[in-house]
């Protein structure tokens, strides 16, 4: 054995020498500081549980709405976000159609003076109302690559301007195609302050390439809005504390509010945002949690499919995680309130209760010690009065109790020996049967004799089988002997033909649940037409649907009316006798062998279920049919798929 095998040993035994101890510490111990025990035990239990499920819902319900709120602000920020791409290409689509625009940066020569005066007063007056009609552009710059192009500013200039930029260079690629670009300042063109500081005003740019014809560079559209009005929730003047929103572009640059801003104390989160939207972009899975410097934060991420960037709202969950252990410590505190005050009136009650039950316990060992019982008087009523008076009345009926169970020992010894004397009498019967039937053989009686075979093994099915199931084989063994035994009385015997294949002879059935049903058929189904007497025959078909057995049995007998067909299955599945019909369907009963039918059916139903039984059908004239449906299982008791 090795070492970790004798390690699992030692602790098995350590494990099995503590819970000893603690039996013995526990047997020990007084009722009155068990049932405390118990009582807190079983309190206890039901509280966290209802506690964890409360603070679980609670915890859910603060998250939830967090979500819910701030996903709200998201959407209409997105909504806002929107409408300015609209606006946006509104304007560069207005500038980009005007035919005289184009042709003017297309330009190759030096203009005229009278040319430039009248591009000056019609179209450029045109570009400069589509900025004035839309405020919250901030500005319509229109690039050409000729240089013979005078620049009017502040929206014509030469493309040398910007040509070296990154972003010019990326609208280029997309040959007319609208680029999307984040910028973190907003350059002066015109340099008229060399040597300032560039002001921090974050824009995006609307670029689109004009070509004259296809791939012929001419020039470049350009339309820009600051950052601050096209998402004016990311750069929002009001002091939160609690969320910040950020502007993610395809290169995964970060536009947010400069000052108050979450970056400043988490220093990872930048990279942290990044990385998420790295692996949002490979696998389209998104990680709304983050931790950092003990504080949680929810990220919603609202995806700008228009621009190929995102809206990023970033909650602080400090706030709710407050509220949150506000309110787990008022559950925890309210639960120790509540066992506390249930310990003391468990403690207090017990001890009047266990007063009167120790009593109790003295007076029942004197009565085990054999002393005579004298009584116990306990005041008050509940439990251990009640078991007090229980017991006086227990004490006196005690010798009554012994002799009933001896006169039960009695008749159950009589039961025995009537068994036995009715099996004697069978036995008795069945040779008393063979003596007839040798008779009959030796007098050459065959019919005889054959009838009594059949009898002599009807009789034996009866009393073979203690139980309610027998196999299809035998009970169809049992409906041929009683068929050769009843064939004696009739002039032309009824024949039985069977329609089962071999496969089904093992199945289970209700013993005595298809010869009831060839009973009713001997009987009532040729009874009256003589024409119908020649050749009496009933059928058994089996077939097997969905897992369950269909048993049908036909006869061509005179059939049922359409009335007592009704009223047969009125009897079949009735579940009560209608008392004030009794006699009437007593008469049906009768008549149609209803009653033999009904048990069948409620046997069926009873063993089986409701969705079991039997349906009987009929034509008058011509024929009846009883159509048993059960579930298909061997004798084994395995129903069959």
């Amino acid at each position: 054995m090795d070492r970790t095998e004798v390690y699992k040993v030692n602790r098995r035994d350590r494990t099995r020498a503590l819970w000893h101890s603690f039996s013995y510490w526990w047997g020990r111990r007084s009722l009155q500081s068990r049932l405390i025990a118990a009582y807190v035990f079983i309190v206890l239990g039901p509280c966290m549980l209802v506690s964890v499920y409360s603070y679980k819902a609670i915890n859910n319900t603060y998250l939830r709405d967090a979500v819910e709120k701030n996903d709200y602000l998201s959407q209409m920020e997105k909504l806002h976000i929107h409408n300015q791409i609209e606006a946006m290409e509104r304007a560069a689509q207005m500038a980009y159609s005007d035919a005289e625009v184009e042709k003017f940066l297309a330009n190759e020569t030096e203009p005229q003076l009278v040319d430039l005066v009248d591009f000056n007063t019609n179209a450029y007056v045109n570009m400069t109302r589509i900025q004035f009609n839309n405020p919250n552009i901030e500005h319509l710059r229109l690039y050409s690559r000729s240089n013979k192009v005078h620049e009017i500013w502040p929206i014509i200039f030469r493309e040398e301007r910007v040509s070296s930029t990154p972003w010019f260079q990326k609208a280029l690629q997309l040959k007319g195609q609208e680029y999307w670009s984040f910028q973190k300042n907003d350059p002066d063109l015109m340099q008229r302050y060399l040597g300032a500081p560039t002001e921090s005003l974050p824009k995006v740019s609307l670029l689109r390439e004009k070509s004259r014809p296809a791939d012929n560079h001419i020039g470049m559209v350009q339309v820009d809005m600051l950052l601050s009005r096209f998402t004016p929730k990311t750069y929002t003047d009001v002091r939160d504390n609690q969320t910040q929103m950020f502007l993610v572009d395809s290169e995964l640059q970060l536009f947010t509010r400069p000052d108050n801003s979450f970056l400043q104390d988490n220093l990872e989160m930048a990279d942290m945002i990044a990385e998420r939207y790295k692996q949002f972009r490979e696998t389209g899975e998104w990680d709304s949690n983050y931790s950092e410097n003990g504080k949680s934060f929810l990220l919603i991420n609202t995806p700008l499919e228009r621009i190929d960037a995102y809206l990023l709202n970033v909650v602080s969950m400090e706030g709710v995680m407050k509220d949150i252990s506000r309110t787990r410590n008022l559950i925890i505190g309210a639960n120790v309130g509540f066992i506390t005050l249930l310990t003391l009136i468990a403690y207090v009650t017990n001890a009047f209760i266990l007063k009167n039950l120790r009593r109790l316990t003295e007076t029942m060992k004197k009565v085990r010690r054999g002393e005579a019982y004298t009584g116990i008087m306990i005041r008050g009523g509940g439990e251990v009065g009640e078991l007090a008076h229980h017991f006086s009345k227990l004490m006196n009926t005690i010798n009554t109790l012994v002799a009933q169970a001896v006169s039960k020992q009695a008749l159950s010894k009589e039961a025995e020996l009537r068994t036995l004397h009715n099996q004697i009498d069978a036995h008795f019967l069945y040779n008393t049967l063979e003596n007839i039937k040798m008779l009959a053989e030796i007098e050459n009686q065959r019919t005889i004799s054959d009838a009594l075979t059949s009898l002599g093994g009807m009789m034996r099915y009866n009393f073979k089988w203690s139980g309610e199931y027998v196999k299809l084989r035998d009970e169809v063994r049992h409906i041929e002997n009683y068929i050769e035994v009843m064939n004696i009385r009739f002039e032309y015997p009824v024949k039985l033909v069977l329609h089962i294949e071999p496969r089904y002879l093992e199945l289970e059935v209700l013993k005595m649940s298809l010869q009831p049903i060839v009973e009713n058929s001997v009987k009532h189904a040729w009874c009256d037409e003589k024409e119908n007497l020649q050749d009496p025959n009933i059928h058994i078909h089996i077939s097997e649907t969905e897992g369950d057995i269909c048993i049908e049995l036909r006869d061509n007998g005179i059939g049922l009316t359409p009335e007592r067909l009704v009223a047969l299955n009125e009897a079949i599945y009735a579940k009560d006798e209608r008392c004030e019909s009794a006699s009437e369907q007593r008469d049906v009963d009768r008549r149609t062998g209803g009653i033999g039918l009904r048990n069948v059916h409620q046997r069926l139903q009873i063993f089986y279920g409701d969705e079991y039984g039997l349906v009987v059908q009929s034509e008058a004239g011509s024929w009846t049919m009883v159509r048993l449906t059960l579930p298909k299982v061997l004798l084994t008791g395995e129903k069959q798929l």
